[in-house]
């Protein structure tokens, strides 16, 4: 699946009641013995508790579809990948966020939209295409060994360039305590299975070769690549084209752009918030230098 700019159970609630929006304001919406509930008092009792994160995902969803365009097709698209993805467990992860499918589509055209603005301008050529396609079509079996610091990681690349045994250096050595026990054995792997900095590294080796030291959120990795295989019933380039130049103009965009572009955009679209309890709400966005940036996008 891919990354959520917006917090998956947030969005789809403020998205789905917005969809309510154009009724009454005094319109009765629960009723039952011990009183009503309406729609005003629903407002104010979210205008309490999510108010101002409510405002920022409408306006970021409201600014964005302004600009930039995102087909049903697309949508139903990520929503199928992402159900064949989850398998047996969608259903589960639905529940768990509180989401229907319609209000989960809501989410991924609004994660989409945000995708198309991070990556507007981004060029990836059709060299790159072909490298991540050949990459996407191949699979490898590799061991490492796993440590700490960079310093142990420099001992064991030295024993092994003595012609030390890289399997009983990993037994002994690696944090790693799974794969240690098979002589650092990882078994066939993928593209998108290892960390990013590892991933870069394997994928970059001849058969046999060793890496030097690669850093990771894990600590300091050492490579060895066992062998290669070629992906059975790969789909053609052409069928997957678009989809890996989208993957790869999100890897090369700068994150940090898209909250600047959004209130650009904001600023271009006169927004002016009437109800008096919520007037700063956009102020994160809108001014990131005098405030902290806000807490909406995240994974």
């Amino acid at each position: 699946m891919r990354k959520s700019f917006l917090t998956v159970t947030l969005a789809a609630s403020v998205l789905a009641l917005a969809a309510c929006s154009d009724s009454g304001e005094g319109e009765v919406i629960i009723t039952s013995d011990a009183g009503d509930v309406t729609k005003d008092e629903l407002y104010e009792e979210m205008k309490t508790s999510i108010g101002e994160q409510a405002v920022q995902i409408l306006m970021i969803e409201k600014v964005l579809a302004e600009n930039f365009e995102v087909t049903d097709e697309e949508v139903n698209a990520e929503f199928e990948s992402n159900k064949e993805e989850l398998g047996d467990s969608f259903d589960q992860f639905l529940e768990q966020n509180n989401q229907t499918e319609e209000s989960y589509k809501k989410v991924i055209r609004l994660n989409l939209l945000q995708e198309k603005a991070l990556t507007e301008g981004v060029e990836v050529t059709d060299e790159e295409i072909q490298a991540q396609y050949d990459r996407q079509g191949t699979e490898l079996n590799a061991r490492h060994i796993l440590v700490a610091d960079e310093e142990t990681a420099n001992s064991i690349e030295k024993e092994l360039d003595e012609g030390g045994d890289f399997a009983a250096l990993a037994e002994e050595n690696s944090t790693d305590t799974a794969s240690a026990a098979n002589g650092g054995n990882l078994d066939w792997f993928g593209p998108g299975a290892m960390v990013p900095e590892f991933e870069e590294v394997a994928y970059g080796l001849e058969v046999d070769e060793i890496s030097d030291p690669v850093a990771s959120e894990f600590g300091f990795h050492i490579i060895q690549v066992l062998d290669t295989r070629k992906v059975e019933d790969q789909p053609a380039l052409e069928d997957q084209k678009e989809d890996i130049r989208s993957e790869l103009a999100l890897l090369k965009a700068d994150q940090t752009t898209l909250l600047p572009k959004v209130a650009e955009l904001m600023k271009e679209a006169n927004v002016e918030i009437k109800d008096e309890d919520l007037k700063g709400a956009l102020e994160d966005i809108l001014n990131p230098q005098e405030a902290p940036a806000p807490a909406a996008p995240a994974e």
